[in-house]
């Protein structure tokens, strides 16, 4: 207990010294040269993402880093390439390093998604937990935190999460997981009903779709000559 509390403490310390820091770093003048060097680096690493060359991504941001070691957002950054690249030890390193320098849902939702890939789910369903408490009007952190409740076998959790996914954004392959999980559980009755608000889903959807569709103008009566 005593250890527990020892890490909350000196987390809270990091915490509070990097908010500091990062005021101090706001008042500095940036260097105009440094500030251009800056942005044309971000630029090469998003275009090297997007290109799919790590290498050349990676060099960017760890060039950034070292003009500004507490930019979060490169920490973040490099914590996705090293994910795509299965480097999960660097990756998680990165977005803890992330959400130590700014504490937000992004960094512990993809802090979330290594562990639940490398099967940390009680620390996965920790981390989708507490980016809900700072974010909750996301669907794709409550699906997140379902897939983790149902590995860990907290099948009614995983349908709480789930449920709250479909209350903001009415998807049927949310209602399928919902579906997938009374089914593996034989709940035949709560299935049943699910089925059915899927089907309902379904109705809605199409009803919605032909209400976008562009009406056909009619055509006009032609003259008889």
């Amino acid at each position: 207990m005593l250890g527990i509390l020892i890490i909350l403490v000196f987390t809270v310390y990091l915490a509070f010294f990097f908010r500091e820091k990062r005021v101090e770093k706001k008042k500095e003048k940036v260097d105009p040269k440094i500030d251009t060097q800056m942005k044309k680096l971000w630029s090469i690493a998003q275009d090297s993402m997007r290109e799919r060359k790590p290498v050349r991504a990676e060099k960017a941001l760890l060039t950034i880093l070292k003009f500004d070691e507490t930019n979060a957002a490169a920490y973040n950054r490099l914590g996705i390439l090293y994910a795509k690249g299965q480097k999960f030890d660097e990756a998680i390193e990165c977005f803890e390093i992330a959400q130590s320098l700014d504490n937000n849902p992004s960094s512990l939702h993809n802090a979330g998604l290594i562990y639940l890939e490398t099967g940390a789910y009680e620390k996965a369903a920790m981390a989708f937990r507490q980016a809900l408490e700072m974010e909750g009007d996301v669907p794709a952190r409550y699906l997140a935190l379902a897939k983790a409740e149902e590995k860990l076998g907290n099948r009614k959790a995983a349908i709480e999460a789930l449920e709250a996914a479909y209350d903001l954004d009415h998807t049927t392959t949310t209602l399928r997981q919902i579906l997938a999980i009374y089914e593996s559980t034989g709940d035949t009755e709560n299935a049943t009903a699910t089925i059915a608000r899927i089907e309902a889903q379904i109705a809605e959807n199409e009803i919605a779709r032909k209400k976008k569709m562009p009406k056909k103008r009619p055509l006009g009566k032609r003259k008889v000559a």
